[in-house]
């Protein structure tokens, strides 16, 4: 009975082992030892690939009683450690959920291989009881027992099938928890598109039934974003608005004339565009260049007061100042009375010795009088003023500057009063008229105007003076004619912006990266001025440009050529640039800033101003002088 116990115990090891550690490549079993040992083998080479310790193969044979001793304990010990790796192995299947399709089939391979093996096994029992005559009772008993584990091998092997069963969705995917929230948000799109076309709001009762849906579909998606948060009707209300979708696609219109409609609406809307910026762009030009009524009247209240003065109530006083050398200098040609106003009150206020500054402002006929009267009537304070009429510098004429020439000329008359011709240049900004102003070209005629000034600093009239400039007069430009302000950031053009150089005559002389400088703030030395003849290379490239074919209408691009090689770079501070077109200039730069600019069109007088940049003009202005009440000039 002991015998037949441990038969049964090596029986019921030598069928389960297999499963467990997924083995498919049992030998066939043999009697002789060479069999048991490539048995050993396949064992051991299956336990390289796992942590378990592979159970000696122990094969049914004639000398079986005599290897009982030897093989019991250690099957019992194998039995043992395959029982807790089956445990070990049952746990971590609990908590991974997904194998891969590789362990998969070597699971499903084992087990076949495994049944194929116990089958083997008690047919060999039955061989045997055949086949020994001299059988006793206790090996008979062996071979009943042997065919009964094999029936328990098959039982096994069916296990050993529902266990390593998988769900093919479950297969080398990744969980996907909002899948039907998704969905659901995309129906919502799709039905709001739906309500949205004429097919569809011709059809009430459709329309209806699609509001309905929506409304569903709202309430059962929340604020979920998982799936689990969903109720449970979700998938009820997915599908009706699903049907319902279907139903929308039925009844719209044919999808090729619907995309031509849109096509055709596309085409429209841009060309209207193409319309509306053109004429914003004309308005916008128009607006910076007309005067608002305030600012018309006032040079007509003062003119009238200024005819009622005598002779000699329409002088200056300090005239003795004006060709002094030694005095600070300035240049101002407006004829903008309350722009030119800012300018000298501004720096008269920030400047440590006023009475040593001279302001030289020439403006034109129309001009002349009031300008004079603002002046006469608002001395600002102990400095020197003198208001000059540019139709007394009777040098300035025709035949001695191209430009004058150029201006009168049928071809720039016809340039800025038929903009409607097809040849007609599309960019409104160089047809701006006060390019047509002779006023704005007086910056190159300098000595001209004062010849026994050494130097003079030149400012716009669309300019504020925040801090005294009196340094730059003793600033060495080291044998250059003009001080100024590099404007080759980021925020500015290098001379490629300005010039063309396409035309070999620019292309040849001048580098298309070259920093550019700005005008509106500069310091010219005049003897060097005179020195360099710089009024001769002014006139030479004028008279090359009389088709316009080198730079458009202005005053920087002949600058930046007459000037070429003759600037000195003033530090940033000195002059900062943008107010009047940019509203990102950083504050720090304004608040340090000796000059700050309004070039561009959105000058601090008119309503299309930048209001966070206005106050630093309109505080030079005292807003309660009768003049400005009386043409309701407002801040």
């Amino acid at each position: 009975m002991r015998v037949r116990n441990l038969v049964l115990v090596m029986l019921f090891v030598t069928v389960i082992a297999p499963i467990v550690l997924y083995t498919d490549r049992l030998t066939t079993f043999k009697t002789s030892p060479s069999a048991e040992d490539e048995f050993v083998e396949d064992v051991t080479s299956v336990e390289s690939s796992t942590s378990l310790k592979e159970p000696i193969g122990i094969v049914f044979s004639d000398n079986l009683t005599k290897s009982l001793p030897i093989s019991v304990a250690s099957a019992q010990q194998r039995s043992t450690d395959i029982l807790l790796s089956t445990e070990v192995e049952s746990r971590e299947h609990k908590s991974t959920r997904v194998l891969s399709t590789t362990l998969n089939e070597n699971i499903a391979e084992g087990a076949i291989t495994a049944g194929h093996k116990a089958e083997q096994l008690s047919d060999n029992a039955i061989m045997i009881q055949m086949k020994e005559t001299n059988t006793t009772t206790e090996e008979k008993d062996i071979a009943e027992d042997a065919i009964t584990a094999g029936h328990r091998a098959d039982q096994l092997l069916d296990n050993a099938f529902k266990i390593m069963e998988i769900k093919p969705e479950q297969k080398d995917q990744t969980v996907v928890t909002d899948a039907r929230v998704r969905q659901l948000k995309d129906q919502l799109i799709r039905a709001k598109v739906y309500l949205s076309l004429p097919a569809t709001r011709n059809n009430p009762h459709f329309t209806r039934e699609l509001r309905g849906r929506i409304k569903e579909v709202h309430r059962a998606l929340g604020d979920a974003r998982t799936d689990s948060e969903l109720p449970r009707n979700a998938y009820d209300r997915l599908r009706a608005m699903e049907q319902t979708l279907v139903k929308g696609k039925q009844i719209q219109d044919d999808c090729s004339a619907t995309v031509k409609k849109l096509r055709a609406m596309l085409h429209s809307t841009e060309e209207q565009l193409r319309v509306h910026k053109k004429q914003t762009m004309f308005l916008t030009q128009l607006t910076a260049k007309t005067l608002p009524k305030g600012l018309h009247c006032l040079p007509l209240r003062l003119t009238t007061e200024y005819y009622t003065l005598n002779f000699s109530q329409q002088e200056f006083p300090n005239k003795e100042k004006l060709e002094d050398p030694q005095l600070y200098h300035y240049a101002l040609f407006s004829d903008n009375v309350l722009a030119a106003a800012v300018v000298v009150n501004s720096t008269v206020i920030h400047a440590k010795d006023p009475s040593k500054h001279v302001f030289h402002i020439v403006s034109d006929k129309a001009q002349l009088c009031s300008m004079r009267m603002w002046f006469l009537v608002n001395p600002p304070g102990n400095a020197t003023v003198q208001v000059q009429n540019i139709e007394e510098f009777t040098w300035l004429n025709s035949s001695y500057s191209p430009v004058l020439k150029q201006l009168g000329s049928p071809s720039m008359i016809d340039y800025y009063f038929r903009a409607h011709r097809a040849n007609s240049d599309s960019n409104l900004k160089y047809r701006n008229p006060k390019y047509l102003s002779i006023l704005n070209h007086l910056r190159f005629y300098l000595p001209e105007i004062f010849p026994k000034l050494n130097k003079v600093l030149f400012l716009d009239d669309d300019v504020v003076v925040q801090r005294d400039l009196t340094d730059l007069w003793s600033l060495d430009l080291k044998g250059n004619v003009n001080g100024a302000v590099e404007t080759c950031g980021e925020r500015f053009h290098r001379f490629d912006r300005y010039l063309n150089f396409s035309n070999p005559l620019i292309s040849t002389n001048f580098d298309p990266h070259a920093c550019g400088w700005a005008y509106g703030m500069n310091i010219f030395d005049l003897e060097e001025w005179k020195r360099q003849n710089i009024t001769v290379v002014y006139h030479t490239w004028q008279k090359l440009n009389f088709d316009r074919q080198l730079w458009k209408l202005g005053t920087l691009p002949p600058g930046l050529i007459t000037f070429w090689k003759r600037t000195y770079p003033l530090a940033q501070f000195w002059h900062v640039l943008g107010l009047g077109y940019n509203p990102s200039v950083n504050q720090k730069d304004i608040e340090r800033a000796a000059v700050i600019h309004y070039n561009g069109n959105m000058k601090p007088w008119l309503e299309i101003s930048l209001p966070k940049y206005r106050n630093y003009w309109t505080k030079y202005i005292d807003y309660d002088h009768v003049y400005l009440r009386d043409c309701n000039i407002n801040p």
